[in-house]
């Protein structure tokens, strides 16, 4: 499983390698300051014990031979420091040169004054303390040397105390600190791995899960869902990709719609389209083949066959008209204009269609104002659809009424109503309730109503009255 999650496997080895990283610079400041630190020790030692036999040669105890000797033969044989006492001149005292203890001579040898002694003893009768550093020759280890005055009783300096030893030890040290230093960074990787491996599989989780959740969008399957809940950046990326799931099942959803609405349209169409033109074929053979011969007959005919010319005519120019009003690129002529003076228009034109079954319009405009920016000739139509349907499902010698209240417009009226199952689909194309009051009609008018609606950003509602009847609201955005 880890091994196949690159992320985490990435995760891990970053961890590994800042660790290495820090551990070898921690070993690299370690050592720096380990070893200066043993130089800084050993310097300390180194001037401590000079200056201690320093004092014991000064004033006072200058021929105490006993004193130099022994403090000699302990540096040398016990501490394992080379020693010399010499005089400005760079010649070695000793005890030989003093009175009273020539036997303390066969007890101690003098080696050769180290390389860099000039330089240090110059430097000491001007009354310092000097630290020289350099390397022995066999093991190349870093040496040190002090060189501390020695004063008489009135301060002048009168010799000087050499001291020169290998500063031992540091190699030691540094590699058994090294070695500490190396198990605690071996153990604390192996605790960070594991560490590293279980924070990475726990933080990747979710991306995989994402992963997955992709591959099935991309199959198709929109229901697929990450349903994580996290506080970051994954969470918010998981949430996004949760509404992006839900906008394409809607999309597709949407798609699948339009797609049987473009079949059922296609379906449609086709059968408005062929009764017409049976109708008017079959017309035309009988007329042409001479079997209708009486004058009567044949003015039927003829008046048959243009009533379904014009029926073709009056649905090809719905089906123009809802194709324009669809395209968003199609533009509307608007202009400002006051929508009572279009209603009382359109009222005017369905009184003479009112007529033919007795139905009295009634009209109230109560508000004077209801300016709006539009096309007059598509408002028109728009009210006109909706007074003609209302006109269509009402019964004979009743009324339909029209009311402007506020930024509210309600044609109504008091007939059959609307079935509740045909209530969400009154405004698709070629849908067409039945009964004896729907026989005539393409099924194009209320959705163009719709349409028209929707282009001046009027809200078409539709709703059944509880005493009886059918009732359209618009909703108008005044200027």
């Amino acid at each position: 499983m880890m091994l196949n999650n690159k992320i985490a496997l990435k995760l891990s080895l970053s961890f590994a390698l800042a660790l290495i990283i820090f551990s070898i610079i921690i070993s690299g400041v370690f050592l720096v300051l380990f070893k200066q630190y043993t130089v800084d020790l050993h310097k300390t030692q180194l001037q401590n014990y000079a200056q201690s036999l320093a004092q014991s040669l000064s004033s006072g105890r200058r021929y105490n031979g006993m004193g130099y000797g022994a403090h000699l033969y302990f540096s040398s044989e016990i501490m394992g420091y080379n020693v010399w006492i010499v005089d400005e001149n760079m010649n070695v005292i000793t005890p030989r040169n003093m009175q009273h203890h020539k036997m303390m001579h066969a007890n101690y040898t003098f080696s050769e004054l180290p390389p860099n002694a000039s330089e240090v003893i110059r430097e000491v009768f001007q009354d310092k303390t000097v630290f020289s550093e350099g390397f022995s020759d066999v093991l190349s280890q870093l040496t040190l040397t002090v060189g501390v005055p020695i004063k008489d009783e009135n301060g002048k300096v009168w010799g000087a105390v050499l001291l020169h030893s290998p500063v031992e030890g540091t190699t030691d040290g540094i590699y058994q600190g090294l070695m500490i230093l190396g198990i605690s960074i071996i153990l604390a990787l192996i605790i960070v791995l594991a560490l590293a491996i279980l924070f990475s599989y726990f933080f990747t989780k979710p991306l995989t899960k994402m992963k997955s959740v992709a591959m099935q969008l991309a199959e198709g399957n929109y229901q697929a869902k990450c349903n994580i809940k996290q506080k970051d950046e994954v969470g918010e990326l998981a949430n996004v990709m949760d509404l992006l799931a839900g906008r394409l099942d809607e999309a597709s959803k949407e798609s699948l719609k339009l797609e049987q609405m473009r079949k059922d349209f296609v379906s449609n169409i086709s059968h408005e389209l062929r009764t017409p033109v049976t109708v008017i074929r079959g017309s035309l053979e009988a007329l042409c083949d001479k079997i209708i011969t009486d004058s009567k007959q044949i003015d039927e005919y003829h008046l048959q066959m243009l009533n379904e010319a014009k029926f073709l005519q009056r649905l090809v120019g719905d089906l123009l008209d809802l194709s324009r009003l669809q395209n968003p690129d199609f533009a509307i002529e608007k202009q400002e204009l006051n929508l009572n003076d279009v209603i009382s228009d359109v009222v005017r034109s369905a009184r003479q269609i009112a007529k033919n079954k007795n139905i009295n319009i009634n009209i109230d405009l109560e508000n004077p104002n209801l300016k709006i920016s539009g096309d007059y000739g598509r408002l028109r139509q728009m009210f006109l659809i909706i007074l003609d349907n209302a006109i269509k499902f009402s019964f004979e010698n009743n009324k339909v009424d029209v009311l402007a209240k506020n930024d509210t417009i309600i044609i109504r009226d008091y007939g059959i109503g609307i079935n509740e199952k045909d209530l969400p689909h009154i405004f698709d194309r070629f849908y067409k309730t039945h009964g004896e009051h729907n026989k005539v009609g393409t099924g194009l008018g209320l959705a163009i109503a719709k349409q028209i609606a929707e282009r001046h950003n009027i809200e078409l509602i539709t709703k059944n009255n509880f005493d009886g009847g059918a009732k359209f609201i618009f909703k108008i955005p005044l200027k």
